[in-house]
């Protein structure tokens, strides 16, 4: 299989959730899942505002009081350039990643470049941002080989177009078969700025050429 290509993948799980979304990482899938929650309504936020764009179908109305709101949306056109994660050496360009026909998550191009969701949340924005990245290629290690490695309290630096850098503390990691992808826990409204951080992980099938599990990072901004 040429490295380059990217294996598209839907399972019956995902669809009956919601939007499936599926990534692949060196050369297997990840399938992530954008869904709208029964009886939740598609509302616009100060990020979609901002960006001019579009944002996942989730809706954050009942999640948070706007009088009570600290965190100031990112300036219109602002997008995330740069992610850097210390503690395990990623410090790489990110990737505008968009949606293909059958409602997959394009990938990175670069076996060593994560990618952001352009079209959901921008980071430092009310609401989960999401960041997406290789775990290996045909011929080595990638981008986000290390993400198993990472700790509650360890920092994700996005630095945006703007030259604002938003720092995120990890607070916990979820491994999820990919037929029954924590959709909520991901793409769920949050009343705060999160990130997400996905990958592939568990066994990989060489039958299939894929990896069984999802990896999934999870972070709130400290600053």
């Amino acid at each position: 299989m040429n490295p380059t290509t990217w294996l598209r993948e839907h399972t019956k799980a995902a669809v009956a959730i919601g939007v499936a979304v599926a990534l692949a990482v060196g050369g297997v899938t990840v399938a992530a899942v954008a869904a709208q929650p029964d009886g939740a309504s598609s509302t616009s936020t100060g990020t979609e505002e901002a960006r001019g764009g579009s944002t996942p179908s989730v809706s954050t109305e009942g999640f948070q009081d706007p009088a009570a709101q600290t965190y100031t949306a990112p300036p219109a056109g602002a997008e995330p350039v740069r992610v850097r994660i210390p503690s395990i050496g990623v410090d790489s360009g990110l990737e505008d990643l968009g949606l293909g026909a059958a409602g997959e998550l394009d990938a990175p191009e670069a076996w060593m470049s994560a990618g952001w969701y352009e079209d959901g949340v921008v980071p430092g924005g009310v609401g989960p941002a999401i960041i997406a990245g290789h775990v290996d290629s045909s011929t080595g290690p990638a981008v986000f080989v290390d993400l198993p490695e990472l700790e509650p309290g360890d920092e994700v630096l996005v630095t945006l177009s703007t030259g604002e850098v938003h720092t995120f503390s990890v607070t916990g990691s979820e491994t999820a078969p990919k037929a029954n992808f924590p959709t909520s826990d991901v793409y769920g409204s949050t009343p705060t700025p999160t990130l997400r951080l996905i990958t592939c992980d568990g066994r990989f099938d060489s039958s299939t050429g894929h990896y069984e599990d999802n990896l999934i990072v999870f972070a709130d901004l400290v600053s």
